[in-house]
């Protein structure tokens, strides 16, 4: 079959023209020699030897769900948008081969319980869109991007189209261990020094995930038919029953950390507001921050930030994006202003 060449800005217009929020490109040798972690690497080539460009691309999360009181409306928005970002995805990887460029998506969220315990699948998105150049590492390990801050979903195309790739970002885009909002807000303290106790964060994101389904269902054939009559009354039962029907509290999300977060103009736009008071701050967590703070500025021992880990943080450190942005930002705001008296 003929091949039609393409470049990476024709590839980049065709994902955007299909509705994707933000794109980039990442090289499928780079991701190989670079994997999040090593012992249990998560590249390219454990998926496909012909794959030569990961195409990136992300949906923002509409903001409007971080307004509110119920995290429900949170899960299901997020459902909605990865239902779309495989849509995307997916006729992204129909035309590139009606071109003569084999290529398919992997799942935006997916478990290998062959490798890691908890949530690793066979490529890390985050990593993914990192070396794509949309954005680096949060303290949550969420991925910050400039526009949207942690408030996306990505997915990954494999292609084996060689594309010139994307840049990673060197400057931090994560304000860091000086602002900590995501660590006072997290419910269960699960932020950790540019990483995360998953565990801990899964009691809040998950309430009726994988390990509540099992153990429910494990106790409820251990106990005679008066236990399994109670069993149906209990309130799990009820939450199990939703999260088949609707994904409702069988998937991440709490919303919190995203909620809080001060990067990207939708955060200067819609959040700042309703989310400046974090109500789950305490005096415990504060000292938490301002030790990572000293750890960060001493140059002591942390995982997150270790010579390998920093890639994806930003070697450069933070040098002020946020606030950058912020002042952009109100200006714009103020020739709005200006040109709607006018008018």
């Amino acid at each position: 079959m003929a091949r039609t060449p393409l470049t990476s800005e024709d590839v980049k217009q065709m994902a955007r023209d299909l509705g994707a929020d933000l794109v980039g490109i990442a090289s499928a040798d780079v991701m190989n020699a670079f994997p999040p972690d090593p012992l249990w690497p998560q590249t390219p080539e454990a998926i496909t030897p012909l794959c030569r460009s990961v195409i990136v691309i992300a949906l923002n999360i509409p903001v409007a769900v971080l307004r509110t009181k119920l995290s429900i409306v949170v899960q299901v928005m997020d459902q909605l948008v990865l239902r779309r970002l495989d849509r995307v995805a997916h006729k992204l990887a129909r035309e590139l081969e009606k071109k003569g460029w084999p290529s398919f998506i992997t799942m935006g969220q997916e478990t290998d319980l062959r490798l890691k315990n908890g949530s690793y699948g066979r490529l890390s998105t985050r990593h993914a869109g990192i070396e794509a150049g949309l954005g680096t590492l949060g303290l949550d390990v969420n991925i910050l991007t400039p526009e949207y801050g942690p408030r996306v979903y990505l997915t990954c195309i494999l292609t084996e189209l060689e594309l010139e790739p994307d840049h990673p970002m060197t400057e931090q885009v994560c304000i860091g261990e000086s602002c900590s909002r995501c660590l006072h807000s997290c419910p269960t303290d699960a932020v950790l020094h540019f990483g995360l106790d998953k565990r801990a964060c899964a009691q809040a994101a998950q309430e009726f995930g994988y390990s509540v389904s099992t153990n429910f269902l494990g106790d409820y054939f251990q106990v005679d038919n008066e236990g399994k009559k109670d069993r149906l009354k209990d309130r799990n039962i009820f939450g199990l029953w939703q999260g088949l029907l609707r994904v409702a509290g069988s998937f991440g999300d709490c919303p919190r950390c995203m909620a809080v977060c001060p990067v990207g103009n939708d955060y200067h736009a819609f959040l700042a507001g309703p989310q400046k008071q974090i109500p789950e701050k305490t005096d415990e967590k504060v000292a938490k921050g301002k030790s990572y703070k000293a750890v960060r500025a001493e140059g002591g021992d942390a995982p997150g930030l270790n010579d390998w880990n920093v890639r994806w943080v930003g070697p450069e450190g933070y040098q002020g994006m946020v606030a950058r942005q912020l002042q952009e930002f109100k200006k714009l705001q103020r020739e709005r202003e200006t040109a709607d008296k006018e008018e």
